[in-house]
């Protein structure tokens, strides 16, 4: 294929959108409508209700703001995509849109494993819960969390902005990200390739085997609890976390680090749609319909402000 350096006016070509641009469109409208709404509930119910005011719901109001970004980020410019049937996007969107899209992956990767600490420290270590989890460190733990997702999203941005793309630069997905952004590339990609596979142990490996580790320590603590009430109580306070956990590194795992064939098409494009899309729609969903703290303070809330 020939070169043709990326400072010209050509345009990416995202092929991940097929026929039926009205029912896709219906789709995506739906989908991020529900993660906002249901994000945004989350967010203000932790804030007005005062028993809400614990480091759980500290990390999952900061989950449910990494949730929108991650979302905003990609949907409306597919849902302009579908609804213009013109799948092309210029290069500064493209390079915006991966900064972006990498920062808030890359930060609810470790968001996730502190939240396993939390629960970690509540189960196995409950006496000690607000002193151990106090306002000051889940501060730090944020701030570490957004810090390193910043520093991920910089390199990865600066790296991939430096290639030089072919003429033919049809990316195999629905936003840009840096697995298509690789293939469409005609120079050396191994310096890039090697960045993505060490920040991908750093943030997704690394945290994974922390939050494992956790969750074991987590569940032999439960097996001790002589009550089978106390044990699940225990469970289903750490089962939503759980599932959560195993859908995003799961399927970011398939996308950055499992080598995947140039022409297995829709695993290519499922892989990153679960975890960018599917993850935040959940997550309202596993927290409040499985959380009956979350659901009294709504039931509360509707109840004062809104059916008076």
């Amino acid at each position: 294929m020939a070169v043709k350096n990326q400072s010209t006016t050509s345009d990416f070509i995202l092929l991940g959108f097929s026929e039926g641009h009205v029912l896709l469109s219906i789709l995506i409208a739906l989908t991020y409508l529900t993660i906002l709404m249901g994000n945004f509930a989350i967010i203000s119910i932790i804030r007005i209700d005062c028993h809400l005011q614990t480091p759980m719901y500290f990390f999952l109001s900061f989950l449910s703001i990494l949730d929108i970004g991650y979302s905003t980020v990609t949907l409306p410019s597919m849902l302009f995509n579908s609804v213009t049937d013109n799948r092309r996007i210029s290069i500064s969107r493209c390079f915006a849109q991966l900064y972006f899209f990498v920062y808030f992956g890359g930060s609810e990767c470790l968001l996730l494993a502190a939240m396993a600490y939390d629960r970690y420290v509540a189960i196995c270590n409950p006496l000690r819960y607000l002193v151990i989890m106090n306002k000051k460190f889940c501060c730090y733990l944020v701030l570490g969390c957004c810090s390193s997702g910043f520093m991920n999203a910089v390199l990865h941005t600066s790296v991939t902005s430096k290639l030089i793309f072919c003429e033919d630069r049809n990316l195999y997905h629905f936003f840009c990200d840096v697995p298509p952004l690789l293939k469409v590339s005609c120079t050396n990609t191994q310096t890039s390739q090697m960045l993505l596979y060490i920040f991908s142990v750093f943030l997704g490996i690394t945290p994974f085997m922390f939050v494992t580790i956790s969750y074991v320590r987590i569940i032999m603590t439960i097996l001790k609890i002589p009550s089978s009430t106390g044990r699940q109580k225990a469970f289903s306070t750490c089962s939503s976390h759980l599932i959560v956990v195993t859908v995003f590194y799961a399927t970011g795992f398939l996308n950055y680090i499992v080598p995947v064939p140039q022409d297995t098409f829709d695993i290519m494009i499922l892989s990153p749609l679960l975890y960018s899309v599917f993850t935040p729609l959940f997550n309202p969903v596993i927290y409040c319909l499985r959380n009956k703290e979350v659901k009294g303070a709504f039931n509360k809330f509707l109840s004062k402000h809104i059916f008076k």
